[in-house]
């Protein structure tokens, strides 16, 4: 955890640095970050009151009246009451205000391209997607407010999926790297082996950054077996477990399968309540030792 925490406060030191939060003023304006970032609520929020911006910003009531006061002192807001509640007061910004901010956002707008500019275009969606899991997971989860698609594998998919089962088995369950082994060879098998009539590898991806994925391989003429079921942290709850569980169904229904199965164990909670509402039923169960844990395997299978 300590050294955890020292990476965290290194990366905070790097990055305030590297935008500059440290100066007196912002980007060589007459305004500190704070009162930018006021700035900015206000030109973007219609019926900005003074309590909520203290609320959503986490700003001290007293420190904000000030930065309102020196604003209204320069002629940069105006005040009137509010036509829903007499006892507070609207703020926004005047045509002052406005031209105040305008150069203070173009020239962040232009900082931050010049930033983005000196990285290749794969590390640059690298970067935009490190920063929105940062988001994700320090904030309150976000809506998927892109659609996300399913598509085929392609080169490169399988390796993520051997990467993320490992890290994730890890950090969750506390898996042992044999775990890891096993999805590499079911992985490799399936990329030896791929009958692309009878067996599929499904990836969830939104805005080019994968999501989840799962697989359908041959266990025998009649029977298709769901493999390697994932769904990345931050699109949990978000309903793409069951769209790509129905997507193998489906799969395999098309491809002249009769039945399907697949092997679980019964602490992957999440995966089990998917595979219930989606009509399998455990039709075995058998505790075993693996990955470095104590687990009870089970066996859920379904007619097609």
């Amino acid at each position: 955890m300590n050294r955890r925490i020292a990476a965290v406060r290194r990366f905070n030191r790097f990055y305030t640095g590297r935008i500059g939060v440290l100066q007196d003023h912002l980007l060589s304006s007459p305004f500190s970050l704070t009162e930018a970032r006021v700035l900015y609520e206000l030109a973007h929020r219609p019926d900005a009151t003074a309590s909520a911006l203290s609320r959503d910003l986490g700003l001290d009531a007293g420190y904000l009246s000030r930065i309102l006061k020196g604003f209204e002192e320069r002629g940069l807001i105006r005040r009137s009451p509010s036509a829903a509640d007499a006892r507070l007061s609207i703020v926004e910004l005047t045509k002052a205000g406005r031209a105040a901010f305008v150069p203070l956002d173009r020239r962040s707008q232009e900082e931050v391209g010049a930033m983005l500019a000196g990285l290749p275009e794969g590390e640059q969606r690298g970067l935009v997607a490190h920063m929105a899991e940062i988001e994700a997971l320090l904030g309150e989860r976000p809506a998927l407010v892109a659609p996300y698609i399913l598509r085929p594998h392609r080169p490169g998919d399988l390796g993520w999926i051997v990467h993320r089962h490992g890290v994730l088995y890890a950090e969750e369950y506390g898996w042992d790297e044999t775990f890891e082994a096993l999805v590499a060879e079911t992985a490799a098998k399936f990329l030896r082996e791929f009958q692309p009539r009878r067996e599929c590898c499904w990836i969830a991806e939104r805005e080019g950054e994968i999501l989840g994925s799962v697989m359908v391989v041959q266990q025998t003429a009649e029977l298709a077996k769901l493999r390697l079921l994932l769904v990345e942290p931050k699109a949990r709850g978000l309903g793409i477990g069951r769209r790509l569980v129905d997507e193998a169904l489906r799969f395999a229904r098309q491809a002249g399968y009769g039945r399907m199965t697949l092997w679980t164990n019964d602490v992957l909670h999440a995966a089990r309540r998917i595979y219930e509402s989606a009509g399998f039923r455990l039709t075995a169960e058998e505790p075993h030792r693996s990955f470095g844990k104590d687990l009870v395997s089970q066996t859920w299978e379904r007619m097609l």
